[in-house]
């Protein structure tokens, strides 16, 4: 999903100022942790902008496509982290100016963005501590492209040192203080105030990384530049060069439905950008555009996932119950919308046969059915018995949508991002039931407390058009729930 845009730093002064939120002792199995919220939970109780501690979130049961039975023994433990949007917010080739022009380029800033990289290391340690089987990463991990984003991000995920600076060192980026711009927050004089914020989120630190297996999915913003466009000669050009637009000719308009041509006009609308006043800046070769194969090899290597080719669609098992399929929907030529490939339902329905008995998770980025072709990828799993649900993310909103099917149904589940509030990975807990089926039991996990995440989640929750005017966080029904799946119909017919 194309990132949200903080659209007047008045909002945030109307708010009121920020704390840190009060934190408490730390728990250590999977329920009870102090990252999830089965324990406690973060809510602006009385409405002053500030969150602080909360009530636990229990688990609800959702019975549309079966009755609540008794839960077993688990077969597989996950976790999903999805749409970090790992950033270099210094960078001349990020289109911040543009967000003022409205649709397409409503959303290449926020508040929190300098805090991208702790905010992933936050949750990699939320997800640690769950201790899964498998963790699920469903795409934008990285935000524009780039081979230094992209650097942060797997250091995050695999540990080791993490280095957010790029071009000179310190903060040089469009959060100074003696910014002028009225449109962009500034943590040095501008309310809620974090002096200091910005030099110290460029420090390098040391991040623990998962010891379980990850395993990648790729979203538009890991193979566009800011989700949208597909690397170009003059993008590439003015991402390692040593000059910003400054400010933009409000004649200046986009043109066309980015979601439904190809021919993505950010190239053409930042030369004309560049025309008119810049500023200068530090140039910095890491901040190069990755090519697709050059991303998919990089992930490659870090994960042993996928087989050779142009696309990242794979699958694996977790133990001997359970199957996950990962479908790779991102446009090459630009457009954040996902779009079915030629020969994927095929290879789809290959797979949900070789799952035999076992039962089956999907997971793509953008959700199969807002994709271009995703009618055919939906009826293969409306005909495949053992189909529990379809995981993604992309809209940065938590949701869980039930789909009937004469096979007994599934769950369609979106995860909210790590980019906007509420900053939360999702646990997956998959159990047997009496008579043959199964529950799966899901919940929201917070970033790791007492370190830069918990600026970042104050500033995402404050953020008018990320945070929380926009509702993704999810009602209850969308969050923590246990979501029964009927046995497959041969099971049921069995004496």
């Amino acid at each position: 999903m194309v990132a949200r845009q903080l659209t007047a730093l008045m909002v945030v002064l109307a708010l009121g100022a920020g704390a840190a939120a009060t934190l408490i002792g730390g728990g250590a199995d999977t329920d009870a942790d102090e990252s999830s919220t089965l324990r406690a939970s973060y809510a602006d109780s009385d409405g002053d902008g500030v969150l602080e501690r909360a009530p636990a979130e229990a688990l609800l049961d959702r019975t549309e496509l079966s009755p609540a039975v008794r839960p077993g023994r688990t077969l597989a433990l996950l976790a999903q982290i999805t749409d970090a949007h790992v950033r270099d917010e210094e960078s001349p080739a990020r289109a911040t100016l543009l967000d003022r022009l409205g649709a397409p380029f409503t959303s290449t800033f926020r508040p929190q963005e300098a805090l991208s990289a702790q905010t992933l290391a936050a949750s990699v340690a939320a997800v640690e501590r769950l201790d899964p089987d498998a963790t699920l990463v469903t795409g934008d991990l990285i935000d524009s492209a780039q081979a230094n984003e992209l650097d942060q991000a797997l250091a995050a995920l695999e540990g080791g040192r993490v280095d957010p600076d790029s071009g000179a060192p310190g903060y040089d980026g469009p959060q100074d203080a003696d910014s002028a711009d009225p449109f962009l927050y500034r943590p040095d004089v501008d309310a809620p105030r974090h002096p200091g914020l910005l030099e110290r989120a460029q420090r390098p630190f040391t991040a623990p990384g998962l010891t379980s297996p990850w395993y990648p999915t790729i979203g538009n913003h890991d193979l566009l530049v800011q989700g949208e466009a597909a690397p170009a000669p003059q993008l590439a050009r003015l991402a390692v060069g040593a000059r910003a637009p400054a400010e933009l000719d409000p004649g200046l308009r986009p043109q066309g439905d980015l979601d439904d041509v190809g021919d993505v006009p950010l190239g053409r609308l930042l030369d004309r950008a560049l025309a008119g006043p810049t500023r200068a800046l530090a140039p910095d070769p890491r901040r190069r555009h990755l090519t697709s194969s050059e991303l998919l090899e990089r992930l490659r290597a870090a994960t042993g996932v996928g087989s050779a080719g142009g696309r990242l669609d794979y699958a694996f098992d977790v133990g001997a119950q359970l199957r996950v399929i990962v479908l790779d929907l991102t446009r090459r030529d630009g457009g954040s919308r996902g779009r079915v490939a030629p020969g994927q339902p095929g290879w789809l329905e290959h797979q949900l046969d070789r799952a035999g008995e076992r039962w089956v998770l999907v997971a793509s980025h953008q959700p199969i059915a807002g994709s271009s072709g995703g009618a055919r990828i939906l009826d293969a799993l409306d005909r495949a018995p053992r189909v529990v649900a379809a995981l993604s993310g992309h809209t940065h909103e938590s949701s869980v949508e039930p789909r009937r099917s004469p096979t007994g149904g599934y769950w369609l589940i979106g995860t909210p991002s790590l980019a906007d509030y509420p900053q939360q990975a999702r646990a997956l807990r998959l159990r047997e039931t009496d008579g043959g089926g199964v529950v799966l039991e899901t919940w929201m996990l917070d970033t790791v407390p007492g370190g830069p995440a918990d600026v970042s989640r104050d500033l995402a929750f404050l953020d008018a058009q990320g945070g929380r005017p926009q509702g993704e966080r999810g009602a209850p029904e969308d969050r923590n729930v246990r979501l029964y799946r009927s046995p497959p119909p041969a099971a049921r017919e069995t004496p």
